[in-house]
This record gives structure tokens, C-alpha cells and sequence, in this order.
């Protein structure tokens, strides 16, 4: 959802089929930005970022953000990191086995909390938002927006500091 909000926001084209994503690209802040949403399964989601490791320049501690949605984050909450543990996610452990290193950035999105009924955490993550969820969901997406353009045009640190700060539930 996000990268969908991201595309209209900064007026890129849409997205076209690459080998093992959906890709799109533009500028912001001045820099090259490239949007890639993997057509793999999660737990084979690293596959998506072979381009990349290709590319000599390319630094992912630098130059990858990676949006999750995360169950153990309350709903309409975010967490900007530069680095860490894949904490169980099987996207995230895809990614940091394509990469060979934690030191990428990632964005986690609350989706949380998971339900004390012993539903199983695919099928929760899985699942579709109902339309109160979804009204929570859409309103994150202008601070959401903000924290990526903020790590865009002054790094991690600065976006860390203004957008955790806050506490888990995001203005």
C-alpha cells in the first residue's frame, strides 16, 4: 500500500514488471529514487534487490529502505531502524540472506497486535484490513510519506531521531 501512495505522491510513472518485482523510479529531494515491490513470495523477497548487488555503487546500509508491515507493533504506528534483527519475519530474513548483513534500513508498519485466539501469524499478516482498520492505515500514510522523504534527503539518523521520538503512535 504504501509504495502505491508513494508513486502518486511523487507523481512517478506506474509500476512496470521487472524479472522478480514491480519497479518504478523518479527523483526526490533531488536524489534517484527507485520503488520495487518483490512478485516473489515474502520468505523469497531478497531475490528482488539482485539488480542492485549488481551495481558497484550500491551501498544497501546507504541506499535501501525496506517497508514492512509488522504484527508486533500496534496499528497506525511506525519504526524507522537502520538496522537489526529480522525479529521472525520471513521477508526481512530473505532480504538480510540476498545482502549477507543486517545494515539496511527498514520501516516497520504496525499491523498489530496479533490476536491472543492462536491465529496464525500468516494468516493475520495476510488477512485484508476492514474499513476502520484501513481509515487508520490511510491516515499514517502523510507521516509514513514523511519519514521516507526525511530519510531520502538526511539519512537514517535524522530520520530515526524525528520520527520515533515520537513514540509508537505517529501525529
Amino acid at each position: 500500500m504504501l509504495a502505491d501512495e508513494l508513486v502518486e505522491r511523487w507523481a512517478f510513472p506506474s509500476f512496470r514488471r521487472v524479472r522478480r518485482a514491480y519497479r518504478t523510479d523518479g527523483h526526490v529531494c533531488g536524489d534517484t529514487v527507485v520503488l520495487v515491490k518483490p512478485r516473489t513470495y515474502m520468505n523469497l523477497s531478497g531475490y528482488a534487490l539482485a539488480p542492485f548487488q549488481r551495481d558497484p555503487a550500491f551501498d544497501a546500509a546507504r541506499d535501501l529502505l525496506i517497508a514492512v508491515d509488522e504484527f508486533a507493533l500496534p496499528l497506525g504506528s511506525f519504526r524507522i531502524r537502520a538496522r537489526g534483527s529480522a525479529g521472525g519475519h520471513n521477508g526481512l530474513e530473505s532480504i538480510e540472506a540476498a545482502l549477507g548483513s543486517r545494515d539496511y534500513a527498514r520501516l516497520r508498519i504496525g499491523i498489530g497486535p496479533l490476536p491472543d485466539d492462536g491465529t496464525d501469524p500468516a494468516d493475520f499478516v495476510l488477512s485484508t484490513f476492514d474499513d476502520e482498520e484501513l481509515d487508520t492505515m490511510r491516515a499514517l500514510f502523510p507521516a509514513l510519506i514523511e519519514a521516507t522523504e526525511c530519510w531520502i534527503a538526511e539519512g537514517i539518523d535524522t530520520a530515526m531521531n524525528r520520527y520515533n521520538r515520537r513514540g509508537l503512535k505517529s501525529d
